[in-house]
């Protein structure tokens, strides 16, 4: 009996130990990745030689898109992922792709903190994960076109491709006009690619900005995938647009 009570007791003391040293590890981690270029990984290094100047009104209405809302069905449903492509892990849901996924995820917690920080902000979802053609008046591309000829900043944002298939971080800005100062506070924060990247793309060519948050691998994947740290990880990079947001128009 005496044996018995003896192995329990160090069996309970073990499991109490091991917790501890798994919180302190895990929490330690958690700070040590609380650091934005940590998280996203490398940004964009093709030459981009723009300054966005322009002021912009401080009340100015800000559009936040989700990239590939509209496009699942097709060649340009958005990155799967390093952990569904290469490592054959679970896509994290079974109907869009890894980056569509993470995109509303995203969507949801700037506006949600953009709001918080008094700014006018709201975001836009189609619905329909299938729209086979560019301008109809549903997608993400027509939706944003209009907001901004209405004087407001549209901003698609998206995960890049891992590996060699994906450049990194930044911003690229409207293909035609002069970038203003948010698309700077963004670009100094992420990074920013050249305005004819691949020939002018077809949300920048509608006036709509582009935001690559990072490549959908490594570090930045794993924290998002990771259920201690997704809604911290989610909520970091909302914050760090938002900020970005908030400095451009002061």
């Amino acid at each position: 009996m005496k044996n018995q009570v003896s192995n329990t007791f160090r069996f309970i003391s073990f499991i109490i130990l091991f917790y501890a040293f798994s919180q302190v590890y895990c929490n330690r981690n958690l700070n040590i990745n609380e650091d934005l270029d940590l998280i996203i990984g490398e940004r964009s290094n093709i030459p981009a030689t723009w300054v966005g100047s322009k002021d912009v009104d401080r009340n100015i209405p800000i559009l936040i898109l989700a990239g590939h809302a509209d496009s699942q069905g097709f060649a340009g449903a958005g990155t799967p992922g390093e952990a569904v492509d290469k490592f054959g892990l679970n896509p994290m849901h079974s109907e869009i792709s890894d980056e569509l996924f993470w995109n509303l995820k995203l969507q949801e917690s700037i506006v949600k903190l953009g709001k918080k920080k008094g700014l006018d902000i709201r975001s836009y979802d189609p619905g329909i994960r299938n729209i086979d053609d560019a301008n109809d008046p549903r997608t993400n591309w027509s939706v944003g076109r209009k907001f901004v000829k209405n004087g407001g900043y549209a901003l698609e944002i998206h995960f890049d491709a891992y590996g060699k298939y994906g450049v990194g971080s930044g911003l690229i800005p409207p293909f035609f006009g002069t970038p203003n100062k948010i698309d700077e506070s963004i670009a100094r924060t992420f990074g920013r690619f050249p305005v004819l990247f691949r020939g002018g793309l077809g949300a920048s060519r509608r006036q709509i900005r582009i935001l690559e948050i990072g490549k959908l691998e490594g570090l930045l994947e794993k924290n998002l995938r990771n259920l201690k740290t997704r809604k911290r990880t989610i909520k970091f990079i909302a914050n760090e647009i938002v900020q970005a947001f908030l400095n451009g128009i002061i």
